[in-house]
């Protein structure tokens, strides 16, 4: 039987008579839709509306972290986290702006002398739902208390210098001017433990970079002890720059490093105004700032051990120089 338009296609036999095919017209209604889409992207399936509600809620939940009213953690603001931790930041001194305890919480003797210490020091009681001391918390375990911190305010290096100056010039202070210098440290612990040693050796400052280099952080207070009170903390811009001021100012510049030119305990600049400057315990001192040392002391250990942390070596240096000054008084 011919095709009557013109083009062959398969001829189907049915009671009806002889029937034509389509010649592959329709051979899409016969592919597949594709695979089953995930129940979640399925409209009518009940894990869609689950994964709308969830998308909701989320951003509920970051609109309500800048809804007004609610505590919010602002640039340079840190929490002191856990029982232990808050009173002792408490003993210490450490600067707060606000305690914050969990609402019924389970009072043991760390609450009951953190509270008390608040109380006598005037810091604002802040009484707080656990999902919110969940969220400043920020994954940290809080024990149901916590303690703001507010932003350390840095001197500058080269005000704090020359006023310490001027001090000694004119007899205000007995000391000569004692500064250190931290070049690539980023534990704020070692931090903390450097401002410690300066205080006990009647040091003037600590300078720290601002780029790369650890800030007056909670973690730095604690370690400190309360000394941040006592030791002002500089962030210069360029570290470099400020030594080579520092050297104009008549200030000696001593860098530690394992290899260096003079042993410590043959150094003859305790005496005088003095800078040292300690890098990281892998990397060392920069190049740059090398070069602008006038001598690169070494702290004398046994061989066994390579090297000293970045603290250990500032407070056995600033403990000779101490020496070198207690002997030149006599």
């Amino acid at each position: 039987m011919a095709n009557p338009h013109g083009r062959p296609g398969a001829i189907r036999k049915t009671k009806k008579g002889p029937t034509i095919g389509t010649g592959g017209h329709g051979r899409k209604s016969l592919e597949g839709k594709g695979p089953t889409p995930k129940a979640e992207d399925r409209p009518y399936h009940k894990s869609h509306k689950s994964k709308q509600l969830a998308e909701r809620s989320a951003a509920k939940r970051l609109a309500g972290r800048a809804a007004p009213g609610r505590a919010k953690a602002k640039p340079g603001e840190e929490y002191v986290t856990g029982r232990n931790a808050v009173v002792e930041a408490l003993r210490a001194g450490i600067p707060a702006k606000a305690l914050y305890v969990a609402i019924r919480i389970d009072v043991d003797d760390r609450v009951r002398e953190s509270l008390k210490l608040a109380t006598e020091r005037g810091i604002p009681l802040m009484e707080t739902g656990k999902p919110e001391l969940d969220r400043l918390a920020d994954g940290s375990v809080h024990q149901g208390m916590m303690l703001q911190i507010p932003p350390y305010e840095y001197a500058d290096g080269l005000d704090l210098a020359s006023e310490t100056i001027a001090k000694w010039k004119k007899g205000h202070i007995s000391q000569a001017p004692l500064f250190v210098a931290l070049d690539g440290i980023t534990d704020p612990r070692n931090l903390g433990a450097i401002i410690r040693s300066l205080s006990a050796f009647s040091g003037h400052g600590v300078l720290v970079p601002e780029r790369r280099s650890v800030g007056v952080t909670a973690s730095a207070w604690k370690t400190s002890a309360g000394a941040a009170v006592r030791v002002p903390v500089a962030r210069v811009g360029n570290l470099n720059s400020t030594l080579k001021s520092f050297k104009d100012m008549g200030i000696f510049v001593l860098g530690l490093d394992g290899d260096g030119d003079v042993s410590l305990p043959e150094i003859t600049l305790g005496v005088e105004p003095v800078c040292l400057v300690v890098g990281s315990e892998g990397k060392g001192l920069s190049r740059l700032v090398r070069e602008n040392c006038d001598q690169i002391v070494s702290i004398p250990i046994d061989s066994a051990m390579e090297s000293l942390n970045a603290s250990m070596a500032v407070g056995i240096s600033l403990y000779e120089i101490s020496r070198q000054r207690a002997a030149e008084a006599r």
